[in-house]
């Protein structure tokens, strides 16, 4: 086998959380090629596989008996548009902040909005990123896989993928059975700010020569400021960005909640009325909170932190806690983002 797959390797750099966590076995693909190879690794030693991108959305325990695929396959390749649109696949190896860069020195708009967020494309479609108004079904066209089993390529619509909010069918139906390699956006010539989010909008304001159209440029870098901000660099503070989805009721429990916490941020969605996940775990008094190597971030508390020496389970039973005491408070249930393995 031409790929250099190791034994019981430290992915501790391989995760912004930061966990101490060994693979069994590791390897690091380029190419589809080395992916098929790969799996079949996998399959002839009846291994589970762990992709990972930045490993930036990924709680991971102390041992993972399993293949942990490092994804790297890049490419940046500009397809046909149609009149003001571009098309533009993306390997899943090219990490997402600098594609989104690269689009706007080449005169593309559309992921402004997504700048700073951590991790590579490959990625992307599974969370249906989003920030600021924006969500990566809003430019997805379709993206390739690869089948964990028969090691074939397939190609999936914006439809197929099946995108909610922070989900998609990779977290549910297709869970552990493909590797994506490339995705396809479709981007515009044509700057169409979005600036909904009225923080984004003052801060556009502070940064832009020309507040009434601000370049695209500004925008990203008035994401960035924002973003930096909010939240702890890894490099520094281990952690896994926004800890637990914003939650979405109903109408008639937005109702409740209002009345009984007047101050309680709402914002209606197509689903109901979300809430802010960080205010309600404020609110019950957890930020800045530790527990043992665990802890609340003191600037927002929707990010939970390794202060070093934490193992998953801490970070988990710190999550549970916060889960219960939001629950019991509200009575509204917190999901948590990252995906644990």
């Amino acid at each position: 086998m031409s790929l250099n797959i190791e034994e019981l390797v430290s992915i501790k750099a391989l995760n912004t959380m930061g966990l101490a966590s060994i693979a069994r076995y590791f390897v690091r693909i380029e190419s589809v090629e080395a992916l098929r190879e790969a799996l079949a690794f996998a399959r002839v030693h009846e291994l589970p596989i762990i992709a990972l991108g930045e490993g930036s959305n990924v709680i991971l325990s102390d041992a993972l008996d399993a293949l942990v695929l490092l994804n790297r396959i890049k490419g940046r390749e500009i397809l046909k548009g149609q009149g003001d649109t571009v098309r533009l696949k993306v390997g899943a190896g090219e990490r997402w902040h600098s594609l989104v860069c690269w689009t706007l020195e080449q005169g593309f708009y559309g992921l402004e909005n997504l700048a700073l967020i951590p991790g590579y494309a490959g990625v992307a479609p599974v969370q249906n990123i989003g920030a600021y108004g924006v969500e990566l079904k809003d430019i997805f066209v379709s993206l390739e896989a690869v089948d964990r089993q028969t090691g074939e390529m397939m190609t999936m619509s914006v439809a197929e993928c099946e995108f909610g909010y922070r989900n998609s069918v990779f977290k549910h139906r297709l869970k552990d059975q493909v590797v994506i390699t490339s995705i396809v956006v479709q981007l515009n010539r044509t700057l169409i700010p979005n600036l909904a989010y009225g923080a984004l909008k003052d801060r556009v304001r502070r940064i832009s020569s020309d507040a009434v159209t601000p370049s695209g440029m500004d925008i990203c870098e008035a994401v960035c400021a924002i973003r930096r901000e909010k939240l702890p660099d890894p490099d520094v503070l281990g952690n896994a960005g926004s800890f637990f989805k914003n939650p979405v009721v109903s109408e008639v429990d937005k109702v409740r909640l209002k009345a009984a916490f007047a101050d309680i941020p709402t914002y209606q969605v197509a689903e109901g009325w979300k809430l802010a996940a960080g205010w309600l775990i404020e609110y019950c008094g957890f930020k800045g909170y530790s527990k043992g190597e665990a802890g609340v971030y003191d600037r927002q508390a929707l990010v939970l932190i390794n202060h070093g020496n934490a193992c998953s389970k801490d970070i988990l039973a710190l999550a549970e806690e916060i889960q219960a005491t939001v629950s019991e408070r509200f009575s509204v249930s917190l999901e948590i983002e990252p995906i644990i393995y």
